[in-house]
C-alpha cells in the first residue's frame, strides 16, 4: 500500500471516492458525509498518552498517516550536487556532496481540509529532517574528503488534491498544486578541512534548501499518482451481499466539497448479479440534518432496502410451502381433508383422506416505509391450497389472502447494517374456492404458527447477515448513532484505522 495513500486521515478520503458518470442526475440511495473532524489529519504523537479512548482512537488513525508519510520521506533519493569555492592561499576548487541519505524525519502538525468546489487541501508544518552524507573537495594537486550532517527545520508542505473520475467510472485524484518551504538549514562538516567548508555554509545551505524543496514536491506528485490513485481503486464499486445479490456503490455525481465537509453520493442499488434489470423505483430526495459532531455520516434511503426487496422477490425468496409434517403434533388443525371436514365438508367428500399443501407467495415485493422514529412494512401474501392426489399431482382447491403489520428494527456495527422483523398477527380472508365458502379465520392459528416460527426467522437470518457499508480494508466504525427520518436512515460514527 502506498505511503501517501495511507497518510490520508483515517483513510477517509479513499473511503468514499468512485464514480459512474452515466448515472449523473439520479437521486442517491446512499450519501456519505466526511466532516472536518473526520478530515483532521495529524496529532502530535507525544500528546497521545493524555487523550481519552475515543479521541485516542481518532488520533492513532491520524498518526498512522503521519508515520506512513515519514517512512516515505526517509526513502527520498537526494541527488549529488557540486559547486565552486575559493580557498584562501590555494585558489579556486570544486566541492561535491554525495551519498545523501535522509537519516531521520519528524512530522509534527498536519491537516486535511475540504476546498469548496475542488477537492481537498493537505498541509504539513513545523516538521524536520536530518540528512547525512559525504563531501569532497578537488584541486588540481590535491583531494580532501569527509562526512557531513544537515539539520533541516521548519518544513512546511501544502498540496491541493483535485478529485475527479475517468471514463470507466473509477475515481481520479491529482495533485493540482504543491509547494514546500524550509525555514532553516544547518550544515556541519567533519574531516580534513571541514572547518574550511564551514566557512561557506551560507552558500552550501542555500543549495541544500533548494534541492530538498524541489524533491519533496516531486515525491508527493509521484506518490499521488503511483500510491494514492491505486489505493482509491480498492473501494468496491459493487460489493457482494450473498450468492445472487450485489450492491452498486457507484456515484451519481461528483463529490461535493464545502468549507465544513466532503459529501459523496452513491447509487446504493441492490441488484441481481446474473440478470440486472431496470428498477422502477426512484430514490427520494434526502434532506440531511446539519450535524458535524462525528467523523463520518451515512444517509441510507429506503430505496436501498426496497431494491433489495425487489431482488429477493424476483429470486422467489419470499415464496414458501406448508405441508402436514410441518404442523406441530398438538395442533387442532391438520393439513388433511379429514381435518377440514367440519368447516369445508365438500373438500372432504371430493377428496377423502388426502393431504393438503399450502403454497404461499407475495404478489409484489413488500416495501419498507421510513417515518420519523419508525420503520414498518405491510406485506401482502396469497396462499394457494392444493390437494395432493394419489397420482402425485396437485389439485388447486382454494386461495387465501394474508395481511399483517410488521415492525422493523435496523442496526449497524463496525462495517455493515443488519435488521430484524417483528410481525404482528396475520389476518386471513378467502379469495377463491372450488369447494364452497368457509370461514378462513379458522386457519389463522396454523398460519400464525408457521409465519412466526419458520417464515420470519428465515428472513431475520438473512437480515442478520446484513449488507456492507462502503469501507476500505482495515477501516472500522465506532461510537455509533442512528436516527430514522422520513425516507432515510441517518447513521453517524467515528472512524479508526486498524493496523496490521
Amino acid at each position: 500500500m502506498g505511503a501517501l495513500a495511507r497518510a490520508l486521515p483515517s483513510i477517509l478520503l479513499a473511503l468514499l471516492l468512485t464514480s459512474t458518470p452515466e448515472a449523473l442526475g439520479a437521486n442517491p440511495g446512499l450519501v456519505a458525509r466526511i466532516t472536518d473532524k473526520g478530515l483532521q489529519y495529524g496529532k502530535k504523537p507525544h500528546l497521545l498518552a493524555g487523550l481519552g479512548k475515543p479521541t485516542l482512537q481518532a488520533a492513532l488513525a491520524a498518526q498512522e498517516g503521519l508515520l506512513a508519510l515519514q517512512s516515505e520521506l526517509l526513502r527520498i533519493t537526494l541527488p549529488d550536487f557540486t559547486g565552486d569555492l575559493r580557498i584562501p592561499h590555494v585558489g579556486r576548487g570544486r566541492y561535491e556532496f554525495h551519498s545523501l541519505n535522509i537519516h531521520s524525519c519528524e512530522l509534527l502538525h498536519s491537516a486535511l481540509r475540504p476546498v469548496p468546489g475542488q477537492g481537498l487541501s493537505l498541509s504539513i508544518s513545523d516538521s524536520s529532517i536530518r540528512v547525512q552524507g559525504r563531501w569532497k573537495v578537488r584541486k588540481s594537486f590535491f583531494k580532501l574528503q569527509g562526512s557531513f550532517d544537515v539539520s533541516v527545520k521548519g518544513i512546511s508542505i501544502s498540496v491541493n488534491l483535485l478529485l475527479g473520475s475517468e471514463s470507466s467510472g473509477r475515481p481520479t485524484v491529482t495533485a493540482s498544486s504543491c509547494s514546500s518551504d524550509i525555514a532553516d538549514v544547518e550544515v556541519d562538516m567533519s574531516g580534513d578541512l571541514g572547518w574550511l567548508l564551514n566557512l561557506f555554509h551560507n552558500q552550501i545551505e542555500s543549495k541544500f534548501q533548494k534541492v530538498l524543496e524541489s524533491r519533496i514536491c516531486e515525491m508527493i506528485q509521484k506518490s499521488v499518482s503511483s500510491d494514492l490513485q491505486p489505493y482509491l481503486q480498492t473501494l468496491p464499486v459493487t460489493t457482494e451481499i450473498d450468492s445472487f445479490a450485489d450492491i452498486d456503490y457507484s456515484l451519481v455525481e461528483a463529490p461535493r466539497a464545502t468549507a465544513q465537509m466532503l459529501e459523496v453520493m452513491f447509487k446504493g442499488e441492490i441488484f441481481h448479479r446474473n440478470h440486472r434489470s431496470p428498477v422502477t423505483l426512484l430514490a427520494a430526495v434526502m434532506s440531511l440534518p446539519e450535524e458535524h459532531n462525528k467523523m463520518v455520516y451515512f444517509a441510507i434511503s429506503d430505496y436501498v432496502f426496497n431494491t433489495a426487496s425487489l431482488v429477493y422477490h424476483e429470486e422467489g425468496y419470499l415464496n414458501f410451502s406448508i405441508t402436514d409434517d410441518m404442523i406441530p403434533p398438538d395442533s387442532n388443525i391438520r393439513l388433511t381433508t379429514k381435518s377440514f371436514r367440519p368447516f369445508v365438508p365438500r373438500l372432504a367428500r371430493l377428496y377423502p383422506n388426502m393431504n393438503l399443501e399450502l403454497q404461499g407467495s407475495v404478489p409484489s415485493a413488500p416495501l419498507l416505509n421510513f417515518s420519523p422514529g419508525n420503520l414498518s412494512v405491510d406485506p401482502y401474501m396469497e396462499i394457494d391450497a392444493f390437494v395432493l392426489l394419489p397420482s402425485s399431482s396437485k389439485e388447486p382447491v382454494f386461495r387465501l389472502s394474508v395481511a399483517t403489520n410488521v415492525s422493523a428494527t435496523l442496526t449497524f456495527n463496525t462495517s455493515k447494517i443488519t435488521g430484524f422483523l417483528k410481525p404482528g398477527k396475520v389476518k386471513v380472508e378467502l379469495k377463491e374456492s372450488k369447494v364452497g365458502l368457509f370461514n378462513a379465520e379458522l386457519l389463522e392459528a396454523l398460519l400464525n404458527y408457521y409465519i412466526l416460527n419458520t417464515f420470519y426467522p428465515k428472513f431475520n437470518d438473512k437480515l442478520a447477515e446484513g449488507f456492507p457499508l462502503p469501507l476500505l480494508k482495515r477501516v472500522q466504525l465506532y461510537d455509533l448513532g442512528l436516527q430514522i427520518h422520513k425516507d432515510f436512515l441517518f447513521l453517524g460514527a467515528n472512524v479508526q484505522y486498524m493496523r496490521v
